[in-house]
């Protein structure tokens, strides 16, 4: 089943290589979703494999993108002891246009209204 999320890249790793034939790359987006009047921040952390790792290298951080990926879960024992793993496996990153709206930091101080109250509780 295949999934796409947009958001505010906000860190990626170095890759890893785990075997001589299997490497990884993780990187972390930040989704906000409005609800009742309220903001709330999602951090997800994705994970990229193989030759798909050196796509995050054209990203810089705070850039918006869209990723498509896979949920992929995975059993795990050891000692007699059973885990299981979740990953969220990235199989496509784009860059968002987002031309029309400036960045948070960067936004024109005549939109803030006068006396407005920035807190938001």
């Amino acid at each position: 089943m295949n999934f796409d999320i947009s958001g505010r890249l906000i860190e990626k790793f170095p890759t890893q290589d785990i075997t001589a034939s299997f490497r990884k790359r993780e990187f972390v987006l930040e989704t906000v979703e409005n609800f009742n009047g309220r903001e709330f921040s999602e951090l997800i952390k994705f994970q990229i494999t193989q030759d798909r790792c050196d796509i995050l290298d054209s990203f810089s951080i705070n850039d918006e993108l869209n990723v498509k990926f896979n949920i992929k879960g995975r059993k795990w024992e050891k000692d007699g002891k059973v885990s299981y793993f979740t990953n969220l496996e990235a199989w496509k990153v784009e860059k968002l246009s987002n031309e029309s709206t400036p960045p948070f930091d960067e936004m024109p101080p005549d939109l803030m209204q006068e006396g407005e109250d920035l807190v938001p509780f």
